[in-house]
């Protein structure tokens, strides 16, 4: 069993190997067979073979952007990683060095299709911030709007293609080839890895990103949503209004004294609510560099391009669920657990009630000041993959969204409980999502239906009432087919009676053997003889109707 490698992908096969080697638990590495994949020069020493979450963190950001990426999708999947990896995952930045200014100028100009100097009046050399797919340079624009200009890295795209090709050939063969691979069946979470990266690179999705999420907002006063400028954003580059903060983070104890935190994050949270329960499109990555607090003491949500949807059966479910959880109902939190996931073979629901009851049971001794709702989230999705429950990757991105949410919000008002600010807007959000489906079209649909219906009713209740009268009334009950029912009953009975008639031939076979007699067959009385003859040919008879007979008759059905 070994995998063919094309030589421009070598060295990466040789990276996923020493992953897997290094940090796979050992069935892992054994199943994959990944030791075959390396050179003895190339094998970690024993010393090095420990799980270690921190570095590998550390490795895959040295690995390059597409395994940066690759960590954080990771890190959604707790039915494959350990807590403590997905907790090394959760912090994993992609902060690296910046690209050379000249190269992010020549990005501009053949993206823009016009001299720099026409459309801004100056760019910083100096970025703001590099990450594995870009970095941002703040400008100002002829007309004089501050803006910041993010700048696809050179060459990104052909390695991350290079990435996804080496990644989908080892998917593909673990899947093929091992019980690893048919078990968390990698070829499928790498598709959709392939799909998230890919949007991420596509700079125009973004900035769609930010004018949705913008108008989802606007009855927010204090958030705010940089505005895009489409004529200077392309698949490549994105330029967006510049809007001045500090990080949350960082804020002083002297400005935090003169802020009301509080109300921001009470609005922050329910900005989060709405997004969530009720547009089903939201800011999937706040962590506290996309938050700033802004010079005139509002919030501001940057980085729009790891977003995630959500169908509105699934917001149902989760608002019942999240309910459910602050307000201490197990059952209730379990069975919509069930609901929200896909139950595998392993399932096991007495593991499940017995690990959520503990879980339910420690946070509700803990004063609830103390309980972050992103962690209890996480959580339930390592049970639920313990007890054979196959979660939704949007189940594990909104617990780390709730995480980040919970870090915020406590930053911004110590005294902030997640729980209560759920609780009391539970019932706005039920309004606004039944004001959300009263569409022109849900309604204009309803009125058709409803008007159907009374065309159809006087109609329908006659023709009852006439069966009623006429004694012709019938009720028909897909229950037990008796015709099938009593022939199998029959069948039974014929068998019994055979099988009584047989024996019987034999026990008179066996006592007439002691009966002297000159009528002999093959020495013995002949009397029993035929008997027991007889005895043989209704015992052929009966192994032929069950073997033959019998089981036709089963394929048949």
């Amino acid at each position: 069993m070994s995998l063919s490698l094309k030589p421009k992908h070598l060295s990466r096969y040789k990276d996923i190997a020493w992953l897997f080697y290094k940090y796979g638990r050992s069935d892992w590495a054994k199943a994959a067979g990944v030791a075959g994949m390396l050179e003895p020069e190339d094998r970690p020493k024993a010393e090095e073979q420990a799980p270690q979450a921190d570095k590998l963190a550390d490795d895959l950001e040295k690995m390059g952007p597409t395994f940066i990426k690759l960590g954080q999708l990771l890190s959604t999947r707790p039915d494959i990683m350990p807590p403590v990896y997905l907790h090394a995952l959760t912090r994993l930045q992609d902060k690296v060095q910046p690209f050379p200014f000249e190269e992010a100028k020549a990005i501009l100009a053949e993206e823009i299709g016009v001299r720099l100097t026409s459309v801004f009046l100056e760019i910083d050399p100096h970025p703001l911030a590099a990450a594995s797919l870009g970095q941002v340079h703040r400008a100002t624009l002829r007309d004089g709007r501050a803006v910041v200009v993010k700048v696809q890295r050179p060459g990104i795209r052909r390695q991350v293609a290079d990435d996804l090709a080496s990644l989908h050939e080892v998917a593909n063969f673990l899947d093929g080839h091992t019980e690893l691979g048919k078990r968390y069946e990698f070829g499928p979470m790498v598709e959709e890895f392939e799909r998230t990266i890919l949007c991420e690179m596509d700079y125009r999705q973004e900035a769609r990103n930010l004018v949705t999420l913008g108008s989802n907002l606007k009855e927010f006063k204090h958030l705010r949503v940089p505005a895009p400028i489409e004529d200077l954003s392309t698949s490549r580059v994105l330029t967006m209004q510049y809007i001045a903060g500090q990080k949350i983070t960082t804020l002083s104890p002297v400005v935090r004294l003169e802020l009301d935190g509080a109300m921001l994050a009470e609005e922050l949270f329910q900005a989060y609510l709405q997004q969530i329960l009720v547009d089903g499109f939201y800011h999937a990555d706040p962590h506290p560099g996309n938050v700033l607090l802004t010079n005139d003491s509002c919030i501001a949500l940057l980085d729009l391009g790891m977003v995630a949807r959500i169908s509105p059966h699934f917001q149902d479910k989760l608002l019942e669920l999240l309910l459910a959880l602050s307000e201490s109902r197990t059952d209730a939190a379990v069975n919509r657990l069930i609901d929200v996931g896909e139950k595998k073979e392993d399932f096991n629901e007495t593991k499940l009630n017995r690990a959520v009851n503990a879980l339910v049971a420690q946070n509700k001794d803990n004063n609830l000041k103390h309980i972050d709702m992103g962690r209890v989230v996480l959580e339930l999705g390592s049970i639920a993959a313990d007890c054979g429950i196959r979660m939704p990757t949007e189940f594990t991105m909104l617990g780390k969204t709730l995480l980040n949410l919970d870090r915020l919000g406590a930053t911004l008002d110590p005294e902030f409980n997640p729980n209560e600010s759920l609780r009391r807007n539970a019932t706005k959000i039920l309004q606004q999502r039944l004001t959300q489906s009263a569409t022109f079209g849900n309604v204009y649909s309803t009125i058709m239906e409803a008007k159907e219906f009374a065309e159809k009713l006087p109609t329908r209740v006659n023709r009852i009432l006439d069966a009623i009268g006429n004694n012709d009334l019938e009720f028909k009950v897909q229950a037990i087919d008796e015709d099938k029912l009593m022939s199998g009953f029959q069948k039974v009975a014929n068998r019994i009676s055979q099988g009584l008639i047989l024996a019987a031939l034999i026990i008179g076979a066996a006592l007439m053997m002691r009966i002297k007699t000159e009528f002999r067959l093959f020495g013995y009385p002949g009397l029993a003889i035929i008997l027991f003859l007889l005895a043989a040919a209704g015992g052929i008879s009966m192994i032929v109707q069950i073997l033959i007979v019998d089981s036709s008759t089963k394929k048949k059905r």
